[in-house]
């Protein structure tokens, strides 16, 4: 589902080129789930955004479900996200001007879906926000804004889902609700899963734990 090639990342600052991804090389199969952890500043988040093409790479390649990004233009790599790729970010992302219902609609109707409506409250009614869906973000928790964000994200039922430090805002006993939800749906839907976390126990819930360190990416052992 995911593969990469020699994946490097540099970025020029005023003391010259900083590599922060050096030579990636990876296979995800379909349906796993794997997690990336590492120090801070280590290059999780960012190898995290090159593999779902919300960055390009200095060198080398990401290809998802058979499609090289490299020879994808913005708009093209815009077009696969909608299609194949879910994301839910630490700090939830959501509209604040759109109700819990809206948020999860929008990139449903930004694909042309035409049953946007139905499908976005059937996705707050698995993640027990159906009494919410009306509300806005101001007015939720955080651990309800992030389960709206995880419905936003599978409700389009892409085949990849990226997680970005999920439950980093959220308290534990929050946090522990959140990570069911997220295995549960990723079951269900046979979705392939990418965390990148510092919560060992999330981690420890994914089929394969990856650990980066210095730009470099190895299984943990």
């Amino acid at each position: 589902m995911i593969t990469t090639s020699q994946l490097t990342k540099r970025v020029s600052t005023a003391d010259g080129d900083l590599e922060i991804l050096r030579g990636i090389a990876l296979e995800i199969k379909r349906g796993e789930t794997a997690a990336i952890v590492g120090a801070s500043g280590s290059g999780k988040s960012t190898l995290l955004g090159l593999l779902a093409g919300l960055d390009v790479s200095t060198e080398g390649d990401v290809v998802i479900d058979g499609t090289s990004l490299a020879s994808l233009d913005e708009d093209e790599r815009a077009l696969l996200r909608a299609d194949k790729i879910g994301f839910v970010f630490q700090s939830f992302q959501l509209l604040p001007a759109l109700t819990a219902l809206e948020n999860v609609m929008l990139p449903l109707e930004l694909s042309g879906a035409s049953d946007s409506d139905q499908r976005a409250r059937d996705f707050l009614d698995r993640v027990g926000l159906s009494e919410r869906r009306d509300h806005y973000p101001r007015t939720l928790s955080g651990g309800e804004q992030q389960r709206v964000a995880i419905a936003r994200a599978f409700a389009s039922e892409p085949l990849i889902l990226f997680a970005d430090e999920p439950t980093g805002n959220l308290d534990t006993a929050t946090g522990a609700k959140i990570i069911d939800l997220l295995f549960a749906l990723n079951t269900e839907q046979g979705t392939t899963l990418v965390l990148v976390t510092h919560d060992m126990s999330l981690a420890a819930r994914c089929g394969r734990q990856l650990v980066m360190q210095a730009g470099e990416l190895e299984e943990a052992s």
